[in-house]
């Protein structure tokens, strides 16, 4: 497997880069100066979401850059995500509305249902709040979005193979894009077949296993085999786990504020992990690191993670 195209080719037609920047978890006063780092290094994507709560900052960051000609809009690939408080197909134009005017946009390249689950309007997220939604009711206000040219793809976000399965049966515009947690050692095999035999495109967050978060136990960056084959091929192990993602089709989105790392990991076109170091990784013990607990109570929505995942987990 040698030199890889810098973009996945959508459903739509339109060219994803396969390396974008997560900004999850970036803090306000740092995430702005990240964006101009990521984009001057040469990143092209931006991952973004409005629960996030830094897009503000970010419009900022990106009109700065637009107005310095350091990069023209249609140059960029920008996605942001509708959150679970807006799931009612009255509120979801209002949630892209919301995001285009923080983001200093007219449209977002990519735009995805966050959760396929709802939260009651005006509350925060919490098991208590979780309600079943209507994701058909949801899709077909999405598809007025993508035919206003609002969004120019639309897609999903956390949607396990049964559930993109339901939608697909129901969507006049297909998804492009399932926006879900993928690494090493969460590799989604049922999910990445399903995707590639329905034309839609798995795009990884946490490709790294999101190793900053401190309630999650991490151990993408120090399992044995990313290690080994970092250190037979002179590269760093996460280098090892974004170019594991990209020789498998799938986008990844690693977040960092740290210049060096910014730059480190869109290092990841001209060399390959060659056929036997790459056959290793099928032997990886899985485990889902963000299995989305606090979602689940005997009481609530989902009663356990199994439910949550459809019994992918």
């Amino acid at each position: 497997m040698g030199e890889i195209a810098r973009f996945f080719t959508l459903n739509t037609g339109a060219h994803m880069p396969s390396v974008g920047l997560g900004t999850w978890q970036m803090e306000p006063g740092v995430v702005g100066e990240a964006v101009v780092t990521a984009i001057k290094a040469g990143y092209r994507h931006i991952d973004c979401a409005r629960i996030y709560r830094n897009e503000k900052e970010i419009g900022l960051a990106l009109k700065k850059l637009f107005n310095d000609g350091v990069v023209k809009r249609e140059e960029l690939f920008i996605t942001s995500k509708l959150w679970c408080d807006s799931l009612d197909p009255e509120d979801v134009a209002e949630g892209i509305e919301s995001t285009l005017n923080d983001l200093q946009l007219d449209y977002v390249d990519l735009y995805l249902i966050h959760w396929p689950f709802q939260i009651k309007k005006g509350t925060t997220l919490s098991v208590e709040n979780l309600i079943e939604s209507d994701i058909p009711c949801t899709w077909r206000a999405m598809e007025k979005l993508f035919d206003s040219g609002k969004a120019r793809a639309i897609g999903v976000s956390n949607f396990s193979t049964k559930k993109l399965e339901d939608l697909l049966r129901i969507a006049r515009v297909l998804p492009a894009v399932n926006q879900v947690e993928c690494h090493p050692v969460w590799q989604q095999a049922k999910l990445r077949t399903f995707c590639q035999s329905k034309g839609v495109h798995l795009s990884a967050y946490s490709p790294l296993g999101s190793p900053g978060t401190k309630w999650i136990r991490s151990n993408v960056l120090d399992n044995p085999i990313v290690i080994d084959a970092a250190e037979k091929l002179g590269k760093t192990p996460a280098q090892v786990a974004l170019r594991w993602g990209i020789q498998m089709g799938n986008s990844v989105l690693p977040k960092s504020t740290n210049k060096s790392r910014i730059l480190e990991n869109l290092d990841v076109y001209d060399w390959s992990i060659p056929d036997e170091l790459f056959a290793m990784f099928t032997t990886i013990q899985q485990v889902r690191l963000i299995r989305g607990d606090i979602f689940v109570s005997s009481h609530g929505l989902y009663k356990s993670v199994e439910e949550l995942w459809d019994g992918e987990i």
